[in-house]
This record gives structure tokens, C-alpha cells and sequence, in this order.
């Protein structure tokens, strides 16, 4: 029997949280601001969400638009008080000016995270070098995932990036999930799972009315089922 894909859904509130977990979503991504591409919720909005739903809730940790650290001292304390309030999941990633990773900021961070599991975000999709940067992450407590197009500017065009990476699961730096999101459509979904893909990441795929709309049930049930019958 084949492994059931994980489906990752963004959820701004409970409302959204309800309907995706209703339609098949394996797992949250909790943001807010969607017009800044997704910053950290409030410790109040977790534990709304965390009371509404029982599947597993990834906490973005971005405290503004772009890719830099800022105030790692302020992320830092961010984090304490989101574990505090419960939260067990985490996404994030930071690149300095160059378009390298942030080591520093990004163990500071981890280390607050006490060994909580963690996604580095579409922050590789901005990288100079892709293949340094998850060298350089390799081995930090607690990350299992990368959020990825493949590219910055989407699947269409991240594909090659995405298979090719996928073939070298297993290697240093590349024994973590692939989590696909970013321009994601169903059309693409057999080419990644042929590459062994098996995660995906929805934002706007589940908002047919956009993102001033709540999470639609029958949008996310319809990846779901693409999902299972593939």
C-alpha cells in the first residue's frame, strides 16, 4: 500500500483551519498578512486555531516582507512565547544581503525552538546557491522539510530544480522532505510524484474566491482526492 501524500494548507484563522482540516489537509501552515507573502501569527491566533483543529499546526516565524533576519533577539523571543502557548511546529528561513543563508539568525532561532520540528521555507527559491545552503543547514536539530518551488518564480518553472533535487534524496543535505508550494497546480502533481515527491503546499489553490475569502472545503477535498487517486 502506497504512502499517503501530505497536504499542507495555509490557514490564517480557525475558520480556514476548520474548513481545511473538513476537506483532507494533513497539516497547517499558520500566517497572517498574506499581502507581505505570510508573516508570524499571534501567540492568541495559535491557540485559536490549535483549540479548533487536531492536526498538526506549522507556525511561520517571518517577522516582515523579504527574507532577512531583522531583530533576531525580538524572532528569538517570538518563538518562546509561541512554544509557550503550545506550539510544536515551525517554519522559517533567512538570507542575508548576498542571498546566502543567515546561519547565525537561523541557529539562534533553532536553538529556541528546543527541538521542535521545523520547515526552511521558500527562502531556498531565493538563494544564490541552493545546493550550499541546505550543505550548510545540514544537521541542525529539528528540520525536516523544505518549502520549495524550485524557483522563485514558480512550479512551471522550478520543475527540472524539483526532480532533480528529489533524485538525490538521502544524500548530505538532502534528507529532507520536499514540500511543494509555490504556483502549484493539480496539472503537476503526476510529474512530482513520479520523482518520488510526496508533499505538497496550498495557499490561493484553496481560496478559489482569493485571499479575502476563507479556505474553501470543496477546494481542498478536491486536491485531496487528486491527492489519494493519483
Amino acid at each position: 500500500m502506497s504512502k499517503r501524500a501530505v497536504l499542507e494548507v495555509i490557514a490564517l484563522d480557525a475558520e480556514d483551519a476548520v474548513a481545511a482540516q473538513a476537506g483532507g489537509a494533513d497539516r497547517l501552515e499558520l500566517v497572517t498578512d498574506m499581502e507581505a507573502d505570510g508573516l508570524t501569527p499571534s501567540a492568541r491566533t495559535f491557540a485559536g486555531i490549535s483549540e479548533a483543529v487536531d492536526i498538526p499546526l506549522r507556525v511561520m516565524l517571518r517577522p516582515t516582507d523579504g527574507f532577512a533576519a531583522g531583530d533576531t533577539g525580538r524572532l528569538v523571543d517570538t518563538a518562546r512565547e509561541l512554544r509557550d502557548a503550545g506550539a510544536e511546529e515551525f517554519v522559517l528561513g533567512f538570507l542575508d544581503a548576498g542571498g546566502c543563508v543567515d546561519l547565525t539568525a537561523v541557529e539562534r532561532v533553532v536553538a529556541a525552538l528546543d527541538g521542535c520540528r521545523w520547515t526552511f521555507h521558500r527562502a531556498i527559491d531565493r538563494a544564490a546557491d541552493r545546493d550550499a545552503l541546505r550543505k550548510q543547514l545540514d544537521g541542525l536539530p529539528g528540520l525536516d522539510t523544505y518549502l520549495t518551488a524550485g524557483s522563485a518564480s514558480g512550479v512551471d518553472a522550478g520543475l527540472p530544480t524539483l526532480t532533480a533535487e528529489a533524485a538525490r534524496s538521502g544524500e548530505p543535505g538532502y534528507e529532507q522532505r520536499i514540500l511543494v508550494g509555490g504556483g502549484l497546480r493539480l496539472d503537476h502533481v503526476p510529474t512530482l510524484l513520479a520523482a518520488g515527491i510526496d508533499a505538497f503546499h496550498i495557499g490561493g489553490a484553496a481560496r478559489p474566491g482569493g485571499w479575502r475569502h476563507p479556505v474553501s472545503t470543496a477546494a481542498v477535498t478536491q486536491w485531496r482526492e487528486a491527492l489519494d487517486g493519483a
